[in-house]
């Protein structure tokens, strides 16, 4: 199994940066995907930064230039840096792995709360 423990969220003033970490336990081998998504109340989860199996980043739109995903296959984690955050990104940010192999699963962690004050 594998087990994901998100940190680094805050509170930040418009126009400030954060940098998330997604550290996991656990043996990934193979996987498809790693993400970031959050979930603002009343509304659903949005996935906001993708990372393929082969380094490919994606990112949803309104992202797009001031976040970015990367990985440290050596510390087993993922980050996302967000830069130039606006209110509209407060959220709670979760992290997920899609694993191939050793054991089969889509994992997520807790997430952890962001907020941005204007």
């Amino acid at each position: 199994q594998v087990q994901l423990v998100e940190s680094g969220g805050g509170s930040v003033q418009t126009g400030g940066s954060l940098r998330l970490s997604c550290e996991w336990s656990g043996r990934i081998f193979r996987f498809t995907h790693m993400s970031w998504s959050r979930q603002a109340p009343g509304s659903q989860r949005e996935r906001v930064a993708t990372l393929n199996n082969r380094g490919i980043p994606t990112y949803v739109d309104s992202v797009v230039g001031r976040f970015t995903i990367s990985r440290d296959t050596d510390k087993n984690a993922v980050y996302l840096q967000m830069n130039n955050l606006k209110p509209e990104d407060t959220a709670v940010y979760s992290c997920n792995v899609n694993v191939l192999s050793p054991y089969p699963g889509n994992f997520w962690g807790p997430g952890t709360q962001v907020t941005v004050s204007s």
